[in-house]
């Protein structure tokens, strides 16, 4: 057998070099519906479908669902919904209805099943009848003896079922090997293969495990780079003894490292465990995910911190990718959100915003949204932020008289500008009400009364608030009519 292994890898290595340079890059991202779409699941899928643009690429999703008990349809519809929102589209896959739909490992276990019988027929695999019990026990013992624990290969030997047991497993011949490989981020990377026993592949024909399955749709959808986290880097090494036992291609890997808290520790669950929707129920864009998460762990050549996808499309290079862990800081995220929000599309936002004031306040407004979130934009780091900085368009806060009063001007006084500020507005024209028009007028009466006297009350009149957006411009935004009852409003409250 020794004899053979060394044979075949003098092959592998021999056909790995013939192949040419300049081939297709196609990468696959490969999650498991068994929970919430979480950071380091967008993370992945983002390297591996900016890794594909950057070389004209393809990006394949791969739903790895052969755990049946676990695997949930309300999962796998998080993992589209998510990939979508971040703007990830997949390039290849079933057609249903003129889109492209996932490939499915449930929908492959044919193809499985014959790679298993071929290992199997060519002494590479065999059937193992050992017991969980007896695996168990079997483990405990090496364990008190200091040796690590694996496999015994009781079962490697046998020419013949024993009597009154069936297969429990399907097991891999691991041979006693180092297994090395060059990543593209760690540089080279080399295991025993001593240290790991013969390797379960598959529970029975029609029911492969992970590690084996990977292999086999990797090959067959001519995968050539697998971009995934350091947490799968210990699977690497049994997944090219595979490869080599089937006389498969070895892929380039490369193992993004572990995205870790401020102090480096294991990311809380908190975070870890996220669904990347939370994030978007607090106001978070897409488009700060997508820039936040290729800086986990990748760095541009300059300092530039924002970046948009299409940009990131032209500057991403894989081997800028960092081997040590990347450090998660939702203050650093904040900010990114609200740089992005600075660049948003205004009709997106417009169109947020309707939505989500209709929701709060059971009506719609005929606003300008998008001035609306002109003027909101550089005090919100999200986008819920961007509704409450903008809430008195919607709702007046109610507020203490006092709060109109300028200085150590008395009642009468500011009751008085507040009078000259109404007539010059309800003297506007409603087909001449902008925001110039309403400059003029009001910065006339300030000239006249000085610029503090006017625009103070003016501005409490109208946002209910002592620090706001300009009142000029929430005036235009209001209207006439809204305007001019805002500062009836005002003067009511006057002592």
């Amino acid at each position: 057998m020794e004899r053979l292994w060394n044979l075949l890898f003098l092959w592998y290595s021999q056909s790995m070099a013939k192949e040419p340079e300049n081939k297709e890059i196609r990468v696959r991202f490969a999650p498991s519906p068994t929970g919430l779409f979480h950071l380091g699941s967008g993370r992945t899928a983002l390297f591996n479908w900016v890794h594909a643009r950057k070389h004209g690429g393809k990006f394949i999703l791969r739903i790895e669902d052969t755990d049946k008990e676990r695997s949930k349809l309300e999962f796998e519809q998080g993992i589209y919904d998510a990939l979508r929102w971040m703007g990830l589209n997949w390039d290849e896959g079933p057609d249903i209805g003129g889109e492209f739909g996932p490939y499915r490992q449930s929908e492959r276990t044919h193809i499985y099943r014959e790679y298993l019988e071929k290992l199997i027929k060519t002494n590479w695999a065999y059937y193992c009848y050992c017991s969980k019990e007896e695996l168990d026990e079997e483990r405990e013992a090496m364990i008190a003896q200091g040796l690590p624990p694996k496999y015994s290969g009781h079962c490697s030997h046998l020419t013949e079922a024993p009597v009154g047991k069936t297969p429990q497993l399907i097991r891999f011949r691991t041979p006693d090997t180092r297994v090395e490989f060059k990543d593209v981020i760690r540089g080279t990377v080399s295991f025993d293969s001593s240290l790991f026993g013969d390797l379960p592949i598959a529970k029975d024909l029609d029911t492969p495990l992970y590690n084996f399955a990977v292999v086999v749709d990797d090959e067959l959808m001519h995968i050539t780079h697998v971009i995934r986290g350091e947490d799968h880097l210990s699977n690497t090494p049994k997944q090219i003894l595979f490869q080599k036992a089937l006389g498969f291609r070895e892929v380039a890997y490369a193992h993004l490292p572990l995205i870790l808290a401020a102090d480096r520790s294991k990311l809380s669950k908190r975070y870890a465990e996220t669904s990347l929707f939370e994030y978007k129920k607090q106001g978070y864009l897409p488009e700060a995910m997508v820039n936040f998460l290729i800086l986990l762990g990748w760095h541009p050549k300059d300092d530039k911190e924002i970046f948009t996808l299409p940009e990131l499309t032209e500057v991403f290079e894989l081997s800028r990718v960092q081997k040590a862990g990347a450090i998660f800081n939702e203050e650093k995220l904040l900010w990114i959100n609200g740089e992005h929000i600075k660049i948003a599309d205004p009709k997106m936002i417009s169109e947020f915003l309707i939505e989500k004031t209709t929701e709060l306040y059971g009506k719609k407004f005929d606003f300008d949204f998008a001035k609306i979130f002109e003027l909101g934009k550089g005090r919100a780091k999200t986008l819920n932020e961007l509704v409450d900085v903008s809430g008195f368009f919607f709702d007046l806060p109610e507020y203490p008289w006092g709060l109109l009063t300028w200085k150590d001007e008395t009642s009468e006084s500011i009751k008085e500008k507040l009078l000259l500020s109404k007539e010059a507005l309800l003297a506007i024209p409603d087909e001449l009400w902008s925001y110039e028009k309403i400059s003029e007028v009001i910065n006339l009466l300030a000239e006249r009364h000085g610029k503090g006297l006017i625009f103070s009350p003016l501005r409490v009149a109208l946002t209910g608030l002592k620090a706001s957006p300009e009142p000029i411009a929430v005036a235009e935004i209001l209207k006439k009519t809204e305007a001019v009852k805002r500062i009836d409003h005002a003067l009511k409250k006057i002592p």
